[in-house]
């Protein structure tokens, strides 16, 4: 089946635009039930300890106060761990909210108070009294780190270390040039704008309908089934819009199982929804603690590269990343050595937050390569084209493609790198010290098993099926565009479903694999439509396709025709006619291809450069311009690809220079817990951001040849900003954020 993409490629705007302007996009909490309840929950005001006694009394006593749920009269679910591990669980005992009276991390859900309204719910929520015995917490990784173990990796997903290869020890030893350093990266937290929510609406019988804030509604459908010991068939699960997640929502938090528990307990409809404040009650990226140490020759060339990295974990999940890997493949290095280990502390598990491991883990490697490039006195790009590597030697295995030495190189250019002063503090605009960093970002580009129904009616009107989300990314867009392509509708006749589990199964939306998967999916379902119409207008009398088959015909303007004579056609309502059908369709699955993993390790690249302005006075950092040159195979869309990259910018920044998610240690609570106080980056923070998208073809890594763009937009920009940092002030900071009393200690 030839075809013209008239929109796959193009700059379009997002289809569900219009929606979200407009207020018709509904999200978890806004779903109307008419017997609709609201919960509200009670946090603990400890970090570490148990629960000696709840007093409900006088919230009870208000009325319109309906319940107040607690360990003690919690309903029952499920007994086995096994029930509560959701589609990304780590290893270990999942939370399970309101089990016991046991205390293991602040602000832990202590009762869930549901009232007729809201207001009532909240002032109940007020009323409660809980007395603790309190145990002294811990919650500083430094002070644990002695205690790091190595991590089962059992159900975990996350690939292990890659074995060392060479002696990395004796290569660093003998090496010319030899640099050890230690870096360090705080916690961080989601803060999407959407709160996390669930809106359960009863539908009698025990059958209920879960509005969820979600990354993948197949994961909320089967953890309820699995704790309520429900059938599939009795819940449904809908999430057509999420208002930011970045991870969040990968695992079903814990507002979903005290909805669930409310709705079956009172037989009716509620809603529950986390305050801003409980926000900081959910997972994080974790604290991390990493050394990194390289031996090279005079001229640079890696001799020896060992990379280990201590991450917390809380003290009944093994939360795990992929943290060191990335050395391993980056650069050409015969001797290697990478290890990661955890440590528990007292806090909720951390959580998948974008580019989870390689924001971590390429902040500190691609640091310590400017690190080395000062050192040797080689200019920073100089020195990772020096270390260029042509396969993934980590995996030994060939890249399905790699365009990053041109991402370099457009990169370079177009940020103007050869005009640099080699010598930090050498560049200045009045007060300001001027400095220019660079680093590189890789992440992995995956595909998934993925299903997409599609569905051609007779009035030319195309529906696309498929329970993937859309987190905001444009993937009811790029979908659209593929389907209208793909059997020559126009781009407004397409209706794409998403986020409903009456839908096509597709996996969960993360990891950067929806548009390679679920794009997929879509196209072999319409290359199934596109076969029958064929077949249809085969049979026609004195067909002019009675002789073609796909290879030979195209799908434009609402008809199919012969690619050596376009003038030879049928409409598509023809064809649906001469089959006498209202409709066609189909639906289709894409999977991974065995033998292509096996042979090839498929990642997307991007080169990053930075130019920050210090005032040397006053310490305060400004980052005045970004390039990201990104190599990503196939663009479908560049317009809502380049605000991929951009978001992932702006939140590299953000982990660059603001974003903290202070502990008290001594309380084992997060101090910043409100936007206030979590700094995250505003309008006035960013300024020129530039996205150049290389040209990359890629035949293996999907059918579509698309990589996916939700994380390498973040990886390799902290390192960026650090590294100009030090080029603008001569002062090497290795812990973020670098905040300015870092700069001016």
């Amino acid at each position: 089946m030839a075809t013209t993409p008239l929109h796959v490629g193009a700059a379009r705007s997002r289809v569900d635009g219009p929606a979200k302007v407009t207020g018709a996009a509904r999200y978890a909490a806004e779903f109307k039930a008419a017997d609709l309840a609201y919960g509200v929950v009670v946090s603990s005001a400890i970090t570490r300890g148990r629960v000696t006694a709840i007093d409900a009394a006088a919230a009870l006593a208000v009325p319109g106060v309906i319940q107040v749920f607690t360990h003690e009269n919690r309903p029952r679910t499920a007994w086995l761990d096994y029930n509560y591990r959701d589609q990304v669980a780590p290893p270990g005992s999942p939370f399970r909210a309101l089990h016991g009276p046991e205390i293991v991390f602040g602000g832990q859900p202590v009762a869930l108070v549901v009232a007729e309204s809201f207001e009532l719910a909240r002032y109940g929520a007020s009323l409660i009294r809980v007395t603790y015995a309190e145990e002294v917490p811990h919650t500083d990784l430094a002070a644990v780190r002695d205690a790091a173990y190595v991590p089962p990796r059992k159900r975990s997903g996350i690939k292990p270390p890659p074995d060392p290869r060479g002696d990395a020890e004796g290569a660093l030893a003998a090496a010319p040039v030899q640099l050890r350093q230690e870096y360090r990266q705080a916690i961080e937290h989601h803060n999407p704008m959407e709160p996390h929510a669930t809106t359960i609406v009863y539908e009698g019988d025990g059958k209920l309908t879960i509005h969820d804030k979600i990354q993948g509604v197949n994961n909320t459908q089967s953890y309820v089934c699995s704790v309520f010991n429900l059938k599939p068939d009795d819940v449904r699960v809908i999430s057509p819009y999420i208002g930011g997640a970045f991870g969040s929502g990968l695992r079903p938090q814990y507002q979903l199982f005290l909805a669930v528990s409310a709705a079956l307990n009172l037989k009716r409809s509620v809603r529950v929804v986390l305050s801003r404040d409980q926000m900081f009650t959910l997972g994080y990226r974790p604290e991390t603690i990493q050394s990194v140490a390289l031996g090279a020759d005079r001229d640079g060339r890696l001799q020896a590269l060992l990379h280990e990295a201590v991450a917390g974990t809380s003290t009944f999940e093994d939360y795990q990343e992929s943290v060191v890997n990335w050395s391993g493949l980056l650069y050409h290095c015969p001797n290697v050595k990478l290890g990661y280990k955890l440590a528990k502390i007292d806090t909720a598990t951390p959580a998948d937050m974008r580019a989870p491991g390689a924001a971590t883990g390429v902040y500190a490697l691609e640091v310590a390569m400017d690190e080395l490039a000062d050192a040797t006195g080689i200019d920073p790009l100089d020195l990772r084209l020096r270390n260029y590597a042509e396969r993934d030697e980590g995996e030994n295995k060939d890249f399905t493609s790699k365009a990053l030495r041109e991402a370099y190189a457009q990169g370079a250019e177009r940020f103007g790198w050869s005009r640099r002063g080699r010598a930090p503090r050498s560049m200045r605009e009045g007060r300001e010290l001027v400095g220019w960093g660079l680093a590189t970002g890789v992440w992995e580009a995956y595909l998934m098993k993925s299903s997409a129904r599609a569905r051609l009616a007779l009035d030319g009107t195309l529906e696309l099926a498929c329970s993937t989300a859309d987190l905001g990314t444009g993937t009811y867009t790029i979908l659209s565009q593929i389907g209208a392509d793909a059997l020559g509708v126009p781009l407004d006749k397409v209706r794409t479903l998403l986020g409903d589990t009456t839908l096509p199964e597709a996996p969960l939306a993360g990891g950067s694999w929806t548009a390679a998967s679920s794009g997929s999916a879509v196209e072999m379902a319409c290359r199934a439509v596109a076969e029958q119409l064929l077949g249809f207008a085969r049979r026609i009398d004195d067909s002019p396709l009675a002789n073609a088959d796909l290879a030979h015909v195209t799908f434009a303007d609402g008809a199919i025709r012969l690619a050596s004579d376009p003038s030879a056609r049928i409409s598509l309502a023809e064809a649906m006619r001469a089959g006498g059908v209202e409709s066609v369709e189909a639906t289709e699955t894409v999977k991974p291809s065995l033998l292509t993993g096996l042979r090839y390790a498929a990642y997307t690249h991007s080169a990053v450069f930075a130019e920050v302005r210090v005032d040397e006075d006053l310490g305060v950092v400004r980052v005045t311009r970004v390039v990201s040159a990104v190599a990503a195979g196939r663009i479908l869309n560049p317009k809502t690809a380049r605000s991929q990259i951009m978001g992932g910018v702006v939140m590299g920044i953000g982990a660059a220079l603001e974003e903290e998610s202070m502990l008290d240690h001594t309380l084992g609570r997060f101090m910043n817990h409100n936007l206030g106080e979590y700094h995250v980056p505003v309008n006035a923070d960013i300024h020129d951001v530039e996205v150049i998208f290389v040209e990359e073809s890629d035949d293996k890594v999907s059918p579509i040849g698309a990589k996916g763009l939700g994380e390498i937009g973040i990886v390799g920009t902290a390192a960026a900003v650090a590294n100009a940092v030090f080029h603008a002030t001569g002062k090497r900071i290795r812990e973020l954020p670098i905040t300015l009393d870092k700069i001016i200690a």
